[in-house]
Formats: C-alpha cells, structure tokens, sequence
C-alpha cells in the first residue's frame, strides 16, 4: 500500500470507494503514524484510538454491503479540543475541565460523524482558545512540525500541526481572532473562516459546557491540506441549527467566477497600523506578481482603514470574551484605562489595539452598541467593494512562526518585525476586517519565505461568497503556492 500520510480528504475517499484501501486500513495507517511522530510536537492530546477502529470496521462492513454512510464514509480525522465530542475528555485546555466527558457532541462534531467520518482524537489549543500560540496546563506545548522551537499558532495550533504533519487528512478549528487563519499560515496549510452564522457554534467552548446561544464573531470551520476539501467539509458543516431549521435553508451562492481570468483581485498589504515583515511581504508580493498575468488585478481604493476597523472589532470581541479573561489582565486594564483617558487629553499616543482592548474588557452596553452600528456601517461599505472585485487578498499576521513565547501575557509579548519589537496583538489587525464583517476568509499557503518558514493569504470574500473564496484558493494552487510537507515528514 502506497503511504496515505499526504493523501488529501478527497483522494482517501476515492480510495476508500474504489476499495484500493479500506478504512480499518487507512485509520490503522493514522494511527501508527501519530504515534510514531506526535511525541515531538504534542498536536493530538486525547486519543480515541478503539472506538475508531470499531467505527471503522462498521464502515467497511456498510461499504461491502452497499450502504452509503455520507459524503465522508470512512474517513479518519481529528477536531480541535474546543469542540465537545461525546464519550471523548474534553478539556479546552483549562484544568478546571481536565475531566470533562461530554455526553453530546458539538454541531460540527455531530455532522462530521453523520457524514461517515471516524474521530480519532482531539488537538491541542490554549486555554480555552485564548491566544496565537499552542499551549495548557493539561497538555502542554504543541511544536512547529516545521522547527520544533517555534509556535504552530493558535488557537487551532494543533489542528494546524496535526495536518501539516500527515496525521489526518482533515481537521475542524474555529476563529474568532484568527484562529483558524492564523495557524494555517504558521503550519502552512488550509483553513476556512466561514461567513458567520452559517455554520452553528453550539457545542463549542468556549462559552461554558452546555451553552446553547451563538456568540457573536465567533466560528467553526474545516481545515485541509487542500482547498477542495475545504469545500467537502464545508458542504457537510454548514446549515442551520436545530431551531431555526424548520423555516430556513442555507444556499449559498456558487463561486463567482470558476477560471482565473474571469475574477476580478483586489489586494491591500499596507497599513500603518500593522507594517509586515519583509520576508512575508516578498512572498505576498511575489503572489500578485504571479497572478498578475492571469486574473484582472483592480486598484482599490478602499473605503477603510485597520485604525478604523480594529477600535470596533476589539469592542465587539471583547463584548464576547471580555468577562472571561483572568482576573489579573482585567485588573490591569482597569488600572490602564485612566492613563488611556489622560494620554488623549493631553494628545499623548498610545497603542491602539492595547488602548480599545482594554476600553472594551470594561465598556457599558451603549459603547458595544455604538461598536456593533459601526460595524453594520462596515458591512455595507463592503458590500459595496465587492461589487467592482470577487476577492481582496491581504496578510494574514505579520510575521513567520515566531519561537515560543510562554511567559508574559497578551500586552508584554513581542513580535519582532524588520528588527523592531511590535505589539503581540499585532496579531488582529489583518484578521478583523473578516471577523467583524461576518466575512468568509480562505488561508492558503503561497510558498516559503527565506528563512524557510512557509507564508499564507488571507483571501476574503463577499458575505455568503464562501464558495468564491475557495474556488480562488484552489485556482491559485495551480500558480503560486499549495501544501508541501514540512522537512524530514
């Protein structure tokens, strides 16, 4: 049998369907392989390995007997440990749930299973998918399969090692504050910010276990080493929850355009706010570069900026995850919040995002109102870009995956750009145009940068235009770019 470890999710099922493989072969081939090279990097924390292989003989024995299970009869993954999974710990990387066994399992979780797919075990992500780097309490640091002494990202960090290493070809993360996007391009692969609201959040955490409302911003969505399999699980995910099915439908529209030549490419890789290292921008640039040729590149003028953007997308976070934050941090901004007043009486410049993050931990409902029409003005300003480009293509962080940083916290850490220390919360600004616009976002991995790390874009499309996003994403493969294993994998 050919080493399945670099099959993509759709290559497997083929494989599966043609019985080339079978699944009890293809989840013993996983396995052995997260147990040969897990221990290095820590991606996958809670193993479910014998009901796997109960599942998966199921599979085989429906396949034999000319059962269809769904669209992804037989195929082994794994999902982000944010996700409640039932029978399986699930802990969000908080002690406090070192021991949590759910009893039901998350919508996302629920459809993945439904569609015939078999769990494997879950991945690794901060505490209670709090921050851009991989690391708890419970299970410790999750290494870069592409240098072991620098971050995989997070808050999907292990979702984003577990497929850059070969263990799935398939993942489930979620994003609130890049957290999808953003350890895809650390790992160098694929990941799927969906337009918000079409795929239900609910057994997400956090919130807190059993948490039945849908918080604003926040998302669940599938991550590949392909874009076409973005588009396979996203087709499996999405819809309506529970509630709302009886009376709505999802039907998202189909892609744009379906050749290169026939979209229209907006890109935007300067702002004051958020400078990118050099080494990243290259690679950006090399991307249009090779795009110019092929696509009709649009000059945009655009009608934001990140100053503008991030004020109200830091508010409307913090509305959603502001009471959860440890005491320590939200004591400290609440002593930072009259020296913030006081800089601005006297014209004294401050950092904005530190600024708004901690104006945000402690605003009354009439700021997040006033944030949340502020972005309601957002969306219809892109409403209206969208109308002269199918995409805009932006950076995604400004940096290559950095070494570990587990001391400090969100204001103390540093990012080192062009030999000058940033803001770690340098982290938002080029995630907060699609979060706070309820945007889809694709991450697709577009080459290496010179110290050998890889880079990924941010392509951004129109509001339900998930499918054009994709589609341009795969498109782009065949130009700039696509999966390639870490050294020595």
């Amino acid at each position: 049998m050919t080493d399945p470890s670099y099959w993509s999710a759709q290559r497997c099922l083929a494989a599966l369907r043609s019985r080339e493989i079978s699944s009890f072969e293809l989840v013993e081939a996983c396995i052995a392989r997260v147990e040969e090279r897990n221990p290095s990097l820590n991606a996958v924390v809670a193993k479910d390995y014998e009901r796997a292989r109960e599942c998966a003989r199921r599979s085989d024995d429906a396949r034999l007997a000319g059962r269809d299970l769904g669209p992804l009869h037989g195929l082994p993954m794994t999902v982000k440990d944010a996700l409640q999974t039932a029978g399986l710990v699930t802990t969000s990387g908080a002690p406090s749930l070192r021991d949590f066994v759910p009893d039901e399992d998350a919508v996302a979780v629920e459809r993945a299973l439904g569609a015939g797919a078999i769990i494997l075990g879950k991945t690794n992500l901060p505490m209670f998918a709090g921050d851009w780097q991989t690391y708890n309490a419970v299970y410790g640091q999750t290494n870069n399969p592409w240098d072991r002494n620098r971050t995989v990202g997070g808050s999907s960090g292990g979702s984003a090692a577990s497929l850059a290493a070969g263990f799935v070809p398939l993942e489930i993360g979620s994003d609130i504050g890049g957290s999808i996007r953003n350890p895809a391009h650390y790992c160098g692969v694929y990941g799927h910010k969906p337009s918000h609201g079409i795929l239900p959040t609910r057994g997400h955490i956090p919130g807190p276990p059993g948490q039945k409302g849908e918080p604003d911003l926040a998302v669940v969505g599938p991550m590949a080493r392909s874009p076409e399999d973005l588009r396979l699980a996203l087709d499996v995910l999405a819809g309506p929850d529970l509630l709302d099915a009886p009376g709505l439908a999802l039907s998202l529209p189909p892609s744009r355009a379906e050749r290169l030549e026939d979209f229209r490419v907006g890109y935007w890789f300067d702002d004051p706010l958020c400078p990118i290292d050099t080494p990243v921008r290259a690679a950006l640039e090399a991307t249009v570069e090779a795009l110019g040729p092929r696509v009709q590149l649009v000059e945009v003028s655009l009608p934001f900026t990140l100053s503008e953007i991030v004020p109200h997308y830091l508010r409307l976070l913090l509305g959603v995850i502001g009471g959860d934050m440890p005491a320590p941090l939200r004591m400290l901004t609440r002593l930072l919040l009259p020296y913030y007043a006081l800089a601005e009486e006297l014209g004294i410049p401050t950092d904005l995002i530190s600024k708004n993050a901690s104006r945000g931990m402690h605003q009354s409902h009439a700021d997040w109102a006033r944030a949340n029409e502020a972005r309601a003005k957002l969306r219809w300003a892109c409403h209206e870009l969208f109308k002269d480009i199918d995409v805009l293509l932006t950076p995604q962080v400004p940096t290559t995956a950095f070494a570990h940083q587990t001391g400090g916290n969100h204001l103390s850490r540093r990012l080192v750009v062009d030999g000058k220390k940033r803001p770690y919360m340098d982290h938002i600004p080029w995630m907060s145009l699609a979060t706070t616009a309820y945007l889809p976002a694709t991450s697709a991995p577009i080459g290496l940068a010179s110290d050998g790390l890889p880079v990924g874009i941010q392509i951004v499309g129109p509001f339900l235009g998930d499918y054009t996003s994709i589609r341009f994403a795969e498109l782009l493969a065949e130009v700039r770019g696509g999966f390639q294993p870490p050294p020595g994998y």
